[in-house]
């Protein structure tokens, strides 16, 4: 009587396959968000003016009379909100409110407010006045010229 054994074949433990494919998993999804964290940051784009600028200086935004005193105005294919806290100034802001990322909604009586959780941000420098935000909206470049305002 001969007593054959059967073990399986030799290749890589079930713990082994597994802990490969969730370490392929986890370095595709950190890929994927490193990449769009680089860009996310980036204000002006350009991408809504038309394709006339490509990496969107020099997009012209408005004229000096469109921005109200103690207000501003929201350009939402830009990114950017742009506010004259005193007259004759200018300020640019990203127009993504620093506590989840929604798009800011309206510009009145020296705030930015974002609908989403009504947070207020300073027209004139983004600090934040009221949370539940906690960051300041980051400035963006803008150039006037003239009665012009541009993306710088």
């Amino acid at each position: 009587m001969t007593s054959a054994s059967h073990h399986p074949a030799a290749g890589p433990a079930r713990r082994t396959v597994m802990a490969a494919a969730g370490a392929a998993g986890l370095a595709a999804a950190l890929t994927a968000c490193g990449s769009g964290d680089d860009s996310s940051g980036t204000v002006d784009t350009g991408s809504g003016s038309g394709g006339s600028a490509q990496d969107g200086a020099g997009t012209a935004l408005a004229r000096t009379a469109d921005i109200p005193e103690g207000g501003g105005k929201i350009f939402k294919d830009q990114g950017v909100v742009v506010t004259q806290p005193s007259a004759g100034t200018y300020k640019a802001f990203s127009s993504k409110c620093t506590h989840q990322g929604c798009a800011v909604g309206s510009v009145a009586n020296g705030v930015i407010v974002c609908p989403c959780h009504n947070s207020e941000f300073s027209v004139t420098d983004g600090s934040v006045k009221k949370g539940p935000a906690t960051q300041p909206l980051p400035a963006a470049k803008i150039t006037v010229s003239g009665d012009e305002i541009a993306l710088a």
